[in-house]
């Protein structure tokens, strides 16, 4: 038997699935339950009483049962009112007992009585179990049922969610306010109509403002538990939808289901309809038991035959109905396609416009959902909104982040300004604008950032890092930045995902990008124009060639650096043209000849060719031209020697030789008496000259990475040096001189064959023992009394 707690689940369980259901659904269950009553009610009529009843026909006239005078009387041809009187005296007699009458019934049951009304409770139950199949196979079937049960659990969870609650009643204080703030624009126009633009320009700016004030003040109606709950409904729906949306099947078997419904009714109709005529209660029993009763036509009556037509034309009362409403369902699912569904109202009604439109199964589950209620699909659709899933993200955000976190994570940076780097966060948390002593903000990984008019707080800030990072700017935060904004850094990975604003920030002064660019045409960048201020700019991509809107629309660019990543950097013909420019660097550009073109550019200060692929610099003759060019950075290169006219460059005061393949220092070199900065390391030298000694006001001299043995006395007559970078070469010892350096700040010896230092080393009262940069044997070689100097001076 099936217990009380088993049908409540099978309840339970249709229950669950009420929401997919239409009313023709609902229609077509309530009378399948009638059919199956009719059913079983008609089944216990036929199993509690008696099926037939017969009795035998002892005359016989014309293949009919009559009474046997009345056979005589035909016979002898009496008067017709004879058998009247002689039928009122006796009756008929069949000598026949119990068993032989039960036999009889039994025969003619079987025999003579029509199939249709031996087993219309039958046939009954049978339509209803088809129909009830019919009506329910998708809800069981796998492929559907697992869809199906994922989809009603969702819509429970969007439905009964805090957040959707919050984000509906967002919706209706921000259109509130937006009526209000027309109407309150319409009365001030028709006073004051001279101002008429003026307050339409305004309108837009209030309505913002006032609308982020309603989501700041309905922020703190949902907590930290309710804020994950939501997240995670997010990524559940995201997920089924991208699964649902690939396939039809429920579309397909929900409309299969209808089509066999529709042709089972047909059926059912047609010969239900025929056969009704059969359910007779007279039947005539002719049958071949002469044997055992002695009788071969027998009189019947089927005592059911009544209520069973009646229960059979009600039956098929029910069937039209049912059937009404198949067709219904099928014109509906035919009428229009299904497979498409349309958010069009909710965008219109609320602020969530990017809720997209659906398809295939998902969309038809939808349509489903809206016959039984659209609240549910609008409802819905708020975890459907990518704008919808953004603000849940800040609120979480900052509940996350608050602003003793924020400030924690505050640094100073090499340039000595306070930094805040803010890494793989889904936003940017409204706290850091609590912040207003930021001079440089990172963000780095960001996938959805936005600037919102809280950013004005900011009034320290003039430096953006903006690193792999979708940033969104309000306009009055785009107005802010481009009052106050002077440096901005940008990397991605395509220029075009960089943000199209930052060609509105008229007081930019540098710009670095570091991303690939458009090689034919470069139209990303054709913005560029409209930095008039922009003095710094900073390329690093693969390119062919410098774009012309730098080199023709950018007059006050004074740095350009462009680091092109290995790539072969072609026509530099038109760097003739910037001639404002006082430092440029040209990085991994793949240049086997230094560009002609830069000789012209006479207020250079600072050339850098790191990286590229010179073997000789033969035409560094030319930078003589070059007046005012203090630094030459001609490191990472291939270059075999410095040529003799090295000494031509009088004005010279950095020079970068490292990373090269040269094996001798010419003596020209020390012409260049300006030198401050001259860097030889990693190279082949195997000794300096005594010429060194010109270099007066040298400070910082790096020979690492050589085969130098010996140093010459000429080097320690450089007074001014700072820096003596003599790591990793071959020498043996550290002349006693090395105390003439008095303003030594940092040597560096590690890597040589020294195996003592001198005691002279006191005399560099500004050296300490932390940059003395030698393995720490030799560094205990020194005299005790200069380490003990050294030691209480470290204290």
């Amino acid at each position: 038997m099936i217990t009380v707690t088993e049908l409540r689940f099978l309840a339970d369980a249709q229950t669950s699935y009420h929401i997919l259901k239409p009313w023709w659904d609902v229609f077509w269950y309530y009378i399948t339950m009638v059919m199956l009553m009719i059913a079983v009610l008609a089944g216990a009529l036929q199993l509690t009483q008696s099926r037939m009843l017969c009795l035998p026909c002892k005359a016989e006239v014309n293949n009919q049962c009559t009474h046997p005078l009345e056979q005589v009387i035909s016979r002898i041809n009496l008067p017709a009112g004879s058998y009247g009187k002689l039928s009122n005296s006796t009756g008929i007699q069949t000598d026949l007992d119990r068993q032989q009458y039960s036999y009889i019934d039994a025969v003619c049951y079987e025999k003579q009585l029509h199939w249709f009304t031996k087993f219309f409770p039958y046939l009954v139950f049978l339509h209803t179990i088809i129909f009830a199949i019919c009506s329910n196979f998708w809800l069981h079937y796998p492929s559907t049922s697992s869809r199906l049960e994922h989809f009603v659990s969702i819509l429970y969870k969007c439905f009964d969610s805090p957040w959707t609650t919050r984000a509906l009643s967002e919706t209706v204080a921000e259109q509130t306010v937006i009526n209000q703030t027309r109407k309150r624009s319409r009365h001030l126009t028709s006073i004051v109509s001279n101002v008429e633009d003026t307050d339409t320009g305004k309108q837009p700016l209030q309505a913002g403002v006032e609308a982020t004030a309603v989501e700041d003040n309905a922020s703190g109606v949902l907590d930290k538990k309710n804020g994950e709950q939501a997240k995670a409904l997010f990524e559940k729906v995201r997920r089924f939808r991208l699964h649902v949306e690939q396939k039809d099947i429920i579309y397909r078997l929900y409309l299969k289901q209808i089509i066999v419904k529709v042709v089972a009714l047909l059926v059912i109709i047609s010969y239900v309809s025929y056969f009704l005529l059969h359910i007779t209660f007279e039947i005539d029993c002719v049958v071949d038991i002469q044997a055992f009763t002695g009788y071969k036509r027998y009189q019947c009556v089927y005592s059911l035959a009544a209520i069973f037509k009646v229960l059979a034309t009600f039956y098929v009362l029910l069937v039209f109905l049912y059937g009404f409403a198949c067709f219904y369902s099928l014109w509906w699912m035919l009428r229009s396609s299904l497979k498409q569904y349309s958010f069009e109202a909710v965008r219109e009604k609320s602020n969530y416009s990017d809720i997209p439109d659906v398809q295939n199964d998902f969309a038809f589950m939808l349509h489903l959902a809206d016959q039984y209620d659209p609240l549910y699909a609008k409802r819905f659709s708020i975890f459907l909104s990518e704008v919808s899933e953004n603000k849940l993200k800040q609120i979480n955000l900052n509940n996350e982040w608050t602003v003793e976190m924020v400030r924690n994570k505050l640094t100073r940076n090499s340039k000595d300004k306070l930094e805040l780097h803010l890494f793989m966060l889904s936003g940017l948390p409204d706290n850091i604008f609590e912040l207003n002593e930021i001079e440089v903000l990172k963000l780095e990984l960001i996938p959805d950032a936005k600037l919102t008019p809280m950013i004005t707080q900011l009034v320290a800030l003039k430096e953006l890092h903006i690193y792999h990072s979708t940033l969104t700017v309000d306009l009055q935060a785009l107005s802010f930045l481009a009052e106050n904004l002077e440096s901005l850094h940008l990397k991605f990975t395509s220029f075009e995902k960089a943000p199209s604003w930052i060609f509105h920030l008229k007081n930019l002064k540098e710009l670095y990008f570091a991303g690939p660019l458009d090689n034919h045409n470069f139209a990303q960048i054709e913005g560029l124009q409209d930095l008039k201020n922009l003095t710094n700019l900073s390329l690093r991509s693969s390119i062919p060639r410098i774009p012309l809107v730098v080199t023709d629309m950018l007059p006050f660019l004074e740095k350009l650096t462009i680091n092109n990543e290995g790539n072969r950097l072609l026509i530099l013909i038109s760097l003739k043209k910037m001639v404002n420019l006082t430092s440029l660097e040209l990085i991994n550009c793949d240049l086997e000849r230094i560009p002609h073109s830069i000789f012209s550019l006479t207020e250079l200060r600072e050339i850098d060719f790191k990286g590229n692929n010179f073997k000789t610099v033969e035409e560094i003759i030319s930078f003589q031209h070059l007046q005012k060019l203090t630094c030459l950075k001609l490191w990472h290169n291939s270059i075999a020697y410095i040529p003799l006219q090295i000494g031509a460059l009088s004005s010279l005061e950095q020079l970068y030789f490292n990373n090269n393949n040269i094996e001798m220092v010419p003596l020209q070199l020390f012409l260049c008496n300006k030198l401050r900065v001259l860097d030889l390391s990693y190279n082949n030298l195997s000794f300096i000259p005594e010429e060194i000694q010109h270099l007066k006001n040298l400070q910082h001299f790096a020979v690492t990475k050589n085969n130098i043995e010996t140093l010459p006395d000429g080097l320690f007559k450089c007074s001014k040096l700072q820096y003596l970078l003599l790591g990793q070469n071959s020498l043996t010892s550290l002349s006693p001189q090395v105390g003439d350096l008095t303003n030594l700040i940092k040597i560096e010896l590690i890597g040589n064959q020294i195996e003592t230092l001198p005691p002279e080393l006191e005399s560099c009262q500004s050296l300490k023992p932390g940059f003395i940069i030698v393995e720490p044997i030799v560094l205990h070689t020194l005299p005790l009394y200069a380490k003990e100097n050294y030691k209480s001076s470290h204290r």
